[in-house]
Protein backbone atom coordinates (compact mmCIF):
# COMPACT_ATOMS: atom_id res chain seq x y z
CA UNK A 1 0.00 0.00 0.00
CA UNK A 2 1.22 3.29 -0.64
CA UNK A 3 1.52 6.17 1.63
CA UNK A 4 -0.49 9.59 0.15
CA UNK A 5 1.90 12.36 1.04
CA UNK A 6 -0.04 15.77 2.64
CA UNK A 7 0.72 18.41 1.54
CA UNK A 8 -0.03 22.20 2.87
CA UNK A 9 0.61 24.14 6.23
CA UNK A 10 -0.57 22.76 9.74
CA UNK A 11 -2.82 25.14 11.90
CA UNK A 12 -0.45 25.69 14.17
CA UNK A 13 1.73 27.18 11.46
CA UNK A 14 -0.78 29.22 10.03
CA UNK A 15 -1.67 30.60 13.28
CA UNK A 16 2.19 31.49 14.04
CA UNK A 17 1.87 33.76 10.34
CA UNK A 18 -1.16 35.70 11.02
CA UNK A 19 0.54 36.26 14.66
CA UNK A 20 3.47 38.13 13.34
CA UNK A 21 0.93 39.75 10.80
CA UNK A 22 -0.84 41.25 13.39
CA UNK A 23 2.17 42.35 15.29
CA UNK A 24 3.40 43.86 12.60
CA UNK A 25 0.04 45.54 11.79
CA UNK A 26 0.25 47.26 15.30
CA UNK A 27 3.50 48.55 14.33
CA UNK A 28 3.04 49.98 11.50
CA UNK A 29 -0.40 51.06 11.33
CA UNK A 30 0.06 53.91 13.93
CA UNK A 31 3.39 54.88 12.20
CA UNK A 32 1.27 55.20 8.82
CA UNK A 33 -0.83 57.66 10.41
CA UNK A 34 1.42 59.87 12.16
CA UNK A 35 2.83 60.62 8.60
CA UNK A 36 -0.42 61.14 7.44
CA UNK A 37 -1.34 63.64 9.75
CA UNK A 38 2.42 65.36 9.08
CA UNK A 39 1.08 65.37 5.22
CA UNK A 40 -2.03 67.21 5.88
CA UNK A 41 -0.30 69.48 8.20
CA UNK A 42 2.49 70.47 5.99
CA UNK A 43 0.29 72.65 4.30
CA UNK A 44 -0.58 74.54 6.98
CA UNK A 45 3.14 75.01 8.58
CA UNK A 46 3.81 76.44 5.16
CA UNK A 47 1.59 78.81 5.13
CA UNK A 48 2.15 80.00 8.83
CA UNK A 49 5.91 80.55 7.29
CA UNK A 50 4.48 82.81 4.93
CA UNK A 51 1.84 84.70 7.13
CA UNK A 52 4.85 85.48 9.66
CA UNK A 53 7.00 86.81 6.88
CA UNK A 54 4.54 89.01 5.45
CA UNK A 55 3.02 89.87 8.80
CA UNK A 56 6.46 91.50 9.22
CA UNK A 57 6.64 93.28 5.81
CA UNK A 58 2.36 94.26 6.36
CA UNK A 59 3.96 95.85 9.74
CA UNK A 60 7.32 97.90 8.33
CA UNK A 61 4.39 99.34 5.74
CA UNK A 62 1.48 99.85 8.16
CA UNK A 63 3.06 100.58 11.20
CA UNK A 64 0.46 97.89 13.26
CA UNK A 65 -0.04 94.19 12.99
CA UNK A 66 -2.45 92.57 10.68
CA UNK A 67 -5.78 91.16 12.11
CA UNK A 68 -6.53 88.55 9.26
CA UNK A 69 -5.03 86.34 6.66
CA UNK A 70 -7.89 87.81 4.25
CA UNK A 71 -7.08 91.76 4.76
CA UNK A 72 -3.09 91.02 3.82
CA UNK A 73 -4.37 88.63 0.70
CA UNK A 74 -6.51 91.50 -0.38
CA UNK A 75 -3.94 94.31 0.51
CA UNK A 76 -1.28 92.25 -1.85
CA UNK A 77 1.15 91.47 1.31
CA UNK A 78 0.40 87.45 0.94
CA UNK A 79 -0.85 84.91 -1.29
CA UNK A 80 -2.72 82.43 0.32
CA UNK A 81 -4.57 80.13 -2.08
CA UNK A 82 -8.41 79.43 -1.94
CA UNK A 83 -8.02 76.30 -1.33
CA UNK A 84 -5.81 76.76 1.69
CA UNK A 85 -8.47 79.46 3.14
CA UNK A 86 -11.21 76.65 2.56
CA UNK A 87 -8.96 73.83 4.68
CA UNK A 88 -7.24 76.32 7.26
CA UNK A 89 -8.71 79.26 9.43
CA UNK A 90 -5.52 81.37 10.66
CA UNK A 91 -5.31 83.54 13.51
CA UNK A 92 -2.58 85.87 14.02
CA UNK A 93 -1.20 87.46 17.61
CA UNK A 94 1.78 88.99 17.32
CA UNK A 95 3.01 91.95 19.07
CA UNK A 96 6.72 93.56 19.21
CA UNK A 97 7.90 94.29 22.88
CA UNK A 98 10.37 96.64 23.33
CA UNK A 99 14.00 95.02 24.14
CA UNK A 100 12.42 91.70 23.31
CA UNK A 101 11.55 91.50 19.85
CA UNK A 102 8.48 90.28 17.86
CA UNK A 103 6.46 87.87 20.25
CA UNK A 104 2.82 85.72 19.79
CA UNK A 105 1.77 83.42 18.17
CA UNK A 106 0.19 82.16 14.63
CA UNK A 107 -2.43 79.54 14.63
CA UNK A 108 -3.93 77.29 12.26
CA UNK A 109 -7.42 75.46 13.06
CA UNK A 110 -9.22 73.19 10.45
CA UNK A 111 -12.20 73.31 8.91
CA UNK A 112 -14.97 70.66 7.45
CA UNK A 113 -12.72 70.58 3.93
CA UNK A 114 -9.99 69.71 5.50
CA UNK A 115 -9.24 65.88 4.81
CA UNK A 116 -7.94 65.08 8.75
CA UNK A 117 -11.07 66.48 9.72
CA UNK A 118 -12.40 69.76 11.72
CA UNK A 119 -11.01 71.33 14.55
CA UNK A 120 -7.45 70.30 14.31
CA UNK A 121 -4.96 73.09 15.11
CA UNK A 122 -1.85 73.95 14.95
CA UNK A 123 0.59 76.95 16.71
CA UNK A 124 3.43 78.54 16.00
CA UNK A 125 4.68 80.54 18.65
CA UNK A 126 7.20 83.05 17.38
CA UNK A 127 8.85 83.11 20.55
CA UNK A 128 10.43 79.46 20.31
CA UNK A 129 10.31 79.12 16.84
CA UNK A 130 8.46 75.98 17.25
CA UNK A 131 4.97 74.47 16.09
CA UNK A 132 2.79 72.49 18.53
CA UNK A 133 -0.63 70.94 17.87
CA UNK A 134 -1.72 68.41 15.25
CA UNK A 135 0.98 67.05 12.87
CA UNK A 136 3.61 68.05 15.19
CA UNK A 137 5.97 66.05 17.92
CA UNK A 138 6.05 67.97 20.90
CA UNK A 139 8.06 70.64 19.52
CA UNK A 140 8.71 70.83 15.85
CA UNK A 141 11.02 73.77 14.09
CA UNK A 142 12.51 75.45 16.94
CA UNK A 143 15.45 78.21 15.54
Amino acid sequence: MKKKITEGFTLVEILIVVVIIGILAAIAIPTYFKYVERGYASDAKVQIKNILESSKLYYSETGEWPDDVETMNDDGYASIDAGTLLRWEFTIDLDYIDGTGLAGSITATSKDDMKGGAGKEIQYLVDTGAFYGYGSQEAEGGE
